[in-house]
């Protein structure tokens, strides 16, 4: 079935309600019909409404009745954000974020996710009280439609009970804001109906004390079926009525705009562990107890969960030698906001777990990697059952909740079933102490066997739950897979005044038709997701949507998600022969799926079964790249000591000549032989950078790999009015200051990382300057004795995956480290020749920075990570050292990848203007002494995108630590001069040197707007 031609009309209203916000091409309907449910809906347009009043001229004027569905994170689970109408996307525009009375509140609009509104939240000790294990992705619209709860906020800080007010744009385009005085009034006068609708429901329910009570009953635990009827008896006014009774409405009843949030304290101090059970029973006998002792989390595992947590390798590894029966675990967490308040909760709650049944002895941990490996366990069960599944197959999360003394027979009539209808493998763990449980499957939509097997299981599925005074969706939301059941768990009377609350808001029933109310009793089997085999990352992807908010091109063209279903819908269109659109599809993916990828491997670190998207771009570049350019390249990588010079050359003759004569000429060249080749001229733009040169050292304890970016582009102004003498430099000058003899290989001029020819597909090329760089560092390192130094994290990165690529499995630089584990991760990667290589913010930090100084103390700095660092795990070493040296650091709550990725930032400039923009204006809003980031490209992107001076942080440090006596002459060290041989330094670094005196404040990460 070929996609079907939108209606041109419909665009045109659309058009002219938003305009340049309309999208109708075969990439944008079907990027955006995929979600993170198994549910596949194509709209016929795409909106990316930016203010409340396009929205509201959308609803009013230009939809007609075309079904709306709002999207913003697209992680629902349930198929509400999915729809055959036009799709409004508020995750580009609806984004602001603004910290008010000292963080108790929060306003927000729905494109934030939970994670960005926390981190604003951080500094002020406070956080959202939703805390979906999805928070890095998921967003506040999505918090609020779906009333989120999570691990530990249970009913009592979900998004129903926090919001304070909202502000809705209501079908008919009314826009009413409920934190003003005047909100049932202006209610009462533009929607006169709907206003005294409000009121006669709650009238109905009040009138009928049993009916009241079984409202409240259903809400008394985590519940999102249906419509929350309680919010029209727990509030009074109108207003107040409908901006609660629309949390966990999923779309159907209004747009919220903007949400005020009341918000809680923040917990930062954890103490947990992972308690064994001989079996389920004993595990849920246990609730009771452990909750009165005041665990802020308890996460159910049961045997089959534990078994394939086994499987692991980052698993906790009393687990691993756990040999698993019928037993069961719960994950259990203290949580304070001191280590006194936690002390005593641990001390006091040491008597309840001696007491408990448990196959070993409890024991809670403090340590930040020991919890974060037990978390693991947790967090990691959804990514080793959704990532191991078989080809084709689409996962489903499911999500139900019950009485928690019926849980432990839930879970076994569970098991019972999952045999029954064929499910291997499903595994049952969830909240434990609200009786909420989550289960996965995976299906095969694809043929006659699932599409049977599926509502067979749905329908015992729900009889199961409902017999046990359950409620079929907890936190996941009715969407379309539990609209056909609302009924069933409410009985005619309810249901009946949540249909008639659907025709008070919404008269026209445009706003997600299909989604909680239904007409069709086999909604839940209409408009499956099927999957054909395709490619290995394309396969493992469980279209969650968590790699999205890290993608630099998010906001340009696609995210590493829509790259993958895009692949997905061209296997698609070639299994049926569509040949027309599998050539647009084509044709389109070349600038939005391969062009405009940074190949930054940020998606990857958020992925939950570890794709990199990026990975899958390179090869497919590799695919294009046809033999004249492989020799080119190869031939390159053969002089690249010559290439680098002639580049450094290029960009000082044209820092020298007129800028409207170099961007012609830069024009013209990319007309002529396309941007993907030719890179655009525009400043700022360096001139070139000096020569690298071979340093000898004796007795040194590491070898300085000199990144090739230092020479084709030279350093930013330094603090005294001169040209820097750039990272390279800098870092010779530190390790001479502080007694740390570093060697700089004899052939470092023609070495490279081996990133530009990876990155743009060219094989041969890459193979020659590995063997090289292979060759000279073993040399160097004398066997691999010495570690290897590298002063670009992008470059340390490309290093390790090049160094790597000598031994089996997978390059060392493509996992992800964990920054928040505690501690650096992935600063080391050793291949088959035994290499070692560390990036340069790391080793100062631990060599030399405590043999320093600070004489020149910086009042105020911004640190730019990277993704590079982000990946290694070596942001904290920047951090650090930037703390050294600065009275006030702040790292942007939302920075991001930069996009420059080498090259890619001259060819593709929109791409590091897109994905810098949200960094670039909260840095723009204050002015800084400093600004520092660890890779140069990555500095060039950023000063482009605020007009401000990004360095180097090793410059920087270099000069906070000169000696006001002896001051170096920079342009000399920056030459890299094999003349400027280090002073001997024994092979330990020894003590003696005074360490750093300037003052160490707290690192701001964060600051309200």
């Amino acid at each position: 079935m070929t996609l079907a031609a939108s209606d041109p009309a419909l665009l045109d209203r659309l058009e002219a309600a938003a305009p340049g916000r309309v999208r109708s091409r075969a990439t944008d309907r079907l990027a955006l019909a995929h979600d993170a449910s198994h549910y596949l809906l194509t709209p016929q347009a795409v909106v990316s409404a930016s203010t409340i009043e396009e929205v509201a001229r959308l609803l009013s004027e230009a939809t007609a009745d075309a079904p709306i569905t709002f999207r913003s994170g697209g992680t629902s689970l349930s198929g509400q954000a999915v729809t055959d109408g036009v799709l409004i996307d508020t995750r580009r525009y609806f984004r602001r974020i603004e910290v008010l009375d000292d963080g108790r509140r929060v306003r927000v609009q729905p494109g934030a996710t939970v994670r960005q509104a926390n981190a604003w939240l951080a500094r002020h000790g406070r956080k959202l009280g939703p805390d979906p294990a999805s928070e890095a992705a998921c967003t506040i619209g999505g918090v609020i439609a779906n009333n989120s709860s999570g691990m530990a906020c249970g009913i009592r800080d979900n998004a129903y009970r926090t919001l304070e007010s909202a502000t809705l744009v209501l079908p008919s385009g009314t826009v009413i804001d409920t934190s003003r005085p005047d909100a049932d009034e202006q209610l009462r006068e533009q929607e006169p109906e709907l206003y005294r609708g409000l009121l006669g429901i709650r009238e109905t329910l009040l009138s009928d004390p049993a009916l009241a009570e079984s409202v409240r009953t259903q809400f008394a635990r985590k519940n999102t079926m249906g419509y929350g009827l309680n919010a029209l008896l727990d509030h009074e006014t109108p207003a107040q009525m409908l901006a609660h009774v629309v949390v966990g409405s999923e779309g159907t009843l209004a747009f919220v705009a903007e949400a005020t949030m009341r918000t809680i304290p923040l917990l930062p101090h954890a103490a947990t562990g992972l308690l064994y059970f001989d079996d389920l029973e004993s595990a849920t006998s246990a609730l009771p107890a452990l909750i009165e002792a005041g665990f802020a989390t308890i996460e159910l595992l049961d045997a089959a969960s534990l078994r394939v947590a086994q499987l692991d390798a980052l698993a906790e590894e009393g687990l691993r030698r756990f040999t698993v029966a019928d037993h069961a675990a719960l994950l259990v967490e203290f949580q304070a906001a001191t280590d006194g308040e936690l002390d005593a909760l641990v001390a006091a709650g040491q008597p309840v777990l001696d007491a408990l049944p448990l196959t070993v002895p409890a024991r809670l941990t403090r340590d930040v990697s020991s919890r974060a490996a037990l978390w693991h366990i947790r967090k990691g069960l959804y990514a080793a059952v959704a990532g191991s599944r078989p080809q084709g197959t689409t996962a489903l999360l499911e999500d139900i909740a019950v009485p928690p003394e019926a849980l432990a027979r839930t879970c076994r009539e569970l098991s019972v079933l999952f045999d029954r209808h064929g499910y291997r493998d499903s595994v049952i763990f969830g909240h434990a102490k609200d009786g909420n449980i989550h289960f996965m499957l995976t299906e095969r939509f694809g043929d006659r066997e699932g599409l049977d097997r599926y509502p067979a299981f749905t329908d015992e599925l729900v009889a199961l739950v409902l017999a046990e005074g359950g409620t079929l969706k907890a936190e996941h939301g009715t969407g379309r897979m539990m609209a056909p059941f609302v009924r069933e768990q409410y009985g005619d009377e309810l249901y009946a005044l949540m249909v008639e609350l659907k025709r008070l808001c919404d008269p026209r029933g445009v706003l997600n038709p299909g989604v909680i109310i239904t007409g069709h009793a086999d909604a839940h089997v209409r408009d499956l997701k099927s999957a054909l085999p395709v490619e290995e990352e394309v396969d493992r992807c469980v279209e969650c949507g968590y790699c999205e908010p890290v993608c630099p091109s998010r906001d340009l063209t696609l995210t590493p998600r829509q790259r993958i279903v895009l692949r997905r819908e061209l296997a698609a269109a070639e299994h049926r022969g569509d040949e027309r659109l599998v050539r647009q599809l084509e044709r389109e993916y070349e600038y939005d799926g391969e062009q405009t990828c940074a190949a930054d491997g940020m998606c990857q670190t958020a992925c939950p079964v570890a794709i990199d998207t990026g990975a899958l771009v390179k090869r497919l570049r590799a695919e294009r790249v046809g033999g004249l350019e492989q020799a080119a390249w190869s031939s390159a990588a053969r002089r690249w000591g010559r290439v680098a010079r002639a580049g450094s050359v290029a960009l000082t003759v044209a820092d020298r000549m007129p800028e409207p004569l170099v961007t012609g000429a830069s024009r013209a060249a990319r007309a002529v032989l396309g941007a993907e080749r030719v890179p655009e001229y525009r400043r700022p733009m360096p001139a070139g950078g000096p020569r690298r040169s071979a340093l000898q050292a004796e007795k040194p304890v590491a070898v300085f790999f000199a990144a090739c970016i230092g020479t084709m582009f030279g350093a930013e102004q330094g603090s005294d009015g001169e040209r820097g003498m750039g990272s390279a430099g800098a870092l010779i000058e530190l390790c001479e200051r502080a007694g740390v003899p570093v060697r700089v290989p004899d052939t470092i001029e023609g070495l490279c990382c081996g990133t530009p020819w990876r990155s743009k597909g060219f094989t041969r090329g890459f193979e020659s300057m590995r063997k090289r760089v292979r060759d000279a560092l073993s040399e160097a390192t004398e066997g691999g004795a010495l570690p290897v130094v590298c002063d670009a994290s992008s470059c340390t990165e490309g290093l390790m995956a090049m160094i790597a690529s000598d031994a089996a499995g997978p390059p060392v630089a493509e996992q992800p480290a964990n920054e928040s584990a505690g501690g650096v991760e992935h600063s080391l990667a050793g291949g088959a020749s035994g290499l070692q290589v560390v990036d340069a913010v790391s080793f100062v930090a631990e060599h030399v920075l405590p043999k320093l100084e600070v004489t020149a103390p910086i009042a105020s700095m911004v640190v730019h990570p990277t993704c590079s660092s982000h990946r290694l795990g070596t942001t904290s070493s920047t951090v650090a050292i930037a703390t050294r040296i600065a009275d006030e650091v702040e790292v942007p709550a939302d920075w991001g990848c930069c996009g420059f990725a080498g090259d890619r930032g001259l060819l593709h400039p929109e791409l590091t203007a897109a994905a810098t923009a949200p960094e670039a204006a909260t840095v723009a809003a204050q002015d800084f002494e400093a600004y520092a980031s660890s890779n140069r490209t990555c500095e060039l992107g950023m000063t482009r995108a605020t007009g401000r001076p990004y360095r180097h942080v090793l410059e920087l440090l270099e000069e906070s630590t000169r000696t006001v006596d002896a001051r170096v002459d920079a342009a000399t060290v920056a030459t890299l001069s094999a003349s400027a041989t280090p002073s001997a330094a024994p092979d330990v670094v020894g003590d003696g040197v005074r360490p750093a005196q300037g003052p160490v404040r707290p690192i701001r990460t964060d600051r309200g707007r």
